[in-house]
């Protein structure tokens, strides 16, 4: 896969990194010219030296091969600017980009970016998965937010206790997409039957989440 690497700050060069490290083809560009001489002494790949929201220099990257971009700069409006030039202007067909303020996340989608990576509530959703008591928990939303990858514990008097998966009326557009049982992962078939303190991965709707949390464990 090639992939085009915007920011070479610690974010994009630990990036570089461990995608070169895969067997990936990566480019990245970079404004400061000390980072790319930095990181040109560690990484063997193509580095430009330019602002990544300039046209010319995004063709020097390879972005008309690129089949990913990633803009991880530390501005959220470049990195914006970038995946939108990325899609529109050359047909990149999917854009990752850093959300520095979780305010702007919403924007991002709204504004095509295919995947917006927003680190401070991922590190808060791990930290509510770890911590929290609750049934339910949100892990991830994608598809410009309207799609939400979920976990639920099943409780005890959870209505679908013992009950095979094909009896079970989930929200329309969701899918039970996993099953955590003890150290075990099983993938659900129709006849799997559902087990107190099972852990539920589903992807929903995130319009239906609160459906599905009521199918699952009949409360809301």
């Amino acid at each position: 896969m090639f992939i085009v690497i915007v920011g070479g700050g610690k974010v994009g060069f630990f990036l570089a990194k461990r995608l070169f490290k895969d067997k990936h083809t990566v480019s990245l560009v970079e404004k400061d010219r000390n980072a790319c001489e930095t990181i040109a002494k560690q990484l063997d790949i193509l580095i430009i030296h330019g602002d990544g929201c300039n046209v010319e220099n995004l063709e020097q990257a390879g972005i008309k091969k690129a089949d990913v971009l990633a803009a991880v700069t530390g501005d959220d409006e470049d990195n914006l600017v970038i995946c939108q030039l990325a899609k529109d202007k050359f047909g990149v067909g999917r854009t990752v980009g850093r959300v520095n303020d979780p305010v702007n996340t919403h924007s991002f989608s709204e504004l095509g970016v295919d995947v917006p990576v927003d680190s401070t509530s991922i590190i808060a959703k791990i930290v509510e998965e770890e911590v929290s008591f609750s049934d339910f928990v949100n892990l991830m939303s994608f598809k410009r937010g309207k799609l939400a990858i979920v976990r639920v514990d099943l409780p005890e008097d959870s209505p679908v206790i013992n009950k095979r998966l094909q009896d079970i009326a989930l929200p329309p557009s969701s899918v039970l997409v996993s099953i955590i049982r003890g150290e075990g992962v099983i993938v659900p078939r129709g006849d799997t039957v559902l087990l107190a303190s099972d852990d539920i991965i589903a992807l929903t709707l995130v319009e239906n989440e609160q459906q599905l949390l009521s199918s699952l464990i009949g409360k809301i």
